[in-house]
């Protein structure tokens, strides 16, 4: 097999997949630029491309289709930047990643409990040294109720590490787990949503889950809540997510990924002037953090990012099934 990847990063991941290459013995070429028309033919000669959340938009996979590629793999676990549909229609198969959900839960603790304690606001104050106590009252996480909405293999371990903090914590989900009933008690979304003092987000990005979170569930959420999503942006309206912290109704929100974040990460971005104008306002918001969607970003998940995707493209090469490919 030989494979091309794009938007491929020389200091981590580049790493992980000559590992890779040399134990499955498979030939690559990579590049740091992201797929366009412009560099699609950086492509010809290979059977494959590894991607990470690049946009896949019908008329790059028609382009690809003609230079030979049948198989994509994204280095992510959500698919939503790739037209699946027309992919199917081209019979380009499409497989994403898997890593373990460790990092992903240990950074949404982390949001969590840098959420109560008002962390965005003491440091950014701190770097002016203003060292005052005055609206910098936290809250502890053992006084908490943390409702967890989703709870598949990350929301899952969430709920396992925030057992030790002593918390109570309600889940939601339509394929509840056993091994969770007994860290957590099942309810459904609106009594989760009125019970929580912080609720975090871990659906899936399905069409069915678009605004999952918009208006009126904000609206039954407790008074001075707080809004944890390391999930997809998609789950949440951000207009109305917007309106509830500016009216004071929601207490905070920690956001790993936003709505409208694509080709905004992972770029240097720091001389432009970007079309986002929901994550300027958010990122103004002392009781708000924005991170750039990097709660997967440990050595370890990234290391089975590369190995499961790439894993997949060898599968289909082989004429094999995978259980990283999209149905």
């Amino acid at each position: 097999m030989k494979l091309f990847a794009y938007a491929l990063r020389p200091f981590d991941e580049l790493g992980y997949l000559e590992e890779l290459a040399r134990e499955a013995g498979f030939e690559f070429g990579w590049t740091a630029e992201y797929p366009t028309l412009e560099n699609a033919h950086l492509a010809e000669g290979a059977e494959a491309l590894s991607i990470i959340t690049n946009p896949m938009t019908p008329e790059l996979l028609d382009r690809y289709h003609e230079l030979g590629i049948r198989a994509i793999a994204t280095r992510s676990i959500g698919v939503d930047h790739i037209d699946i549909d027309h992919a199917r229609k081209l019979g380009i198969r499409i497989a994403h990643s898997a890593y373990p959900p460790e990092g992903v839960a240990d950074y949404t603790i982390m949001l969590i409990l840098m959420a109560l304690r008002r962390a965005k606001l003491v440091f950014r104050q701190a770097a002016a040294q203003d060292f005052s106590l005055t609206g910098k009252l936290g809250r502890a996480l053992s006084s908490c109720t943390v409702g967890v909405v989703g709870t598949g293999a990350i929301g899952s371990c969430v709920i396992r590490e925030l057992t030790g903090f002593g918390c109570r914590i309600l889940a939601c989900d339509p394929y509840p787990r056993d091994g969770v009933r007994g860290l957590a008690t099942y309810t459904d979304l609106d009594t989760l949503l009125s019970s929580s003092d912080v609720v975090t987000l871990h659906a899936p990005g399905l069409p069915e889950n678009h605004h999952m979170i918009g208006a009126p569930e904000l609206a039954r959420m407790r008074e001075g809540a707080v809004l944890v999503n390391a999930a997809r942006g998609l789950l949440v309206d951000t207009a109305a997510l917007i309106d509830a912290l500016e009216s004071g109704h929601l207490g905070g929100a920690a956001l790993d990924t936003i709505e409208h974040e694509s080709n905004l990460y992972y770029l240097d971005k720091s001389r432009d002037v970007l079309p986002n104008r929901d994550r300027a306002i958010l990122d103004a918001l002392p009781n708000v953090i924005v991170s750039p969607h990097m709660a997967f970003y440990t050595n370890e998940d990234v290391r089975h990012m590369v190995r499961s995707s790439v894993g997949a493209l060898m599968a289909f090469s082989r004429g094999e099934d995978s259980p990283y490919e999209v149905r």
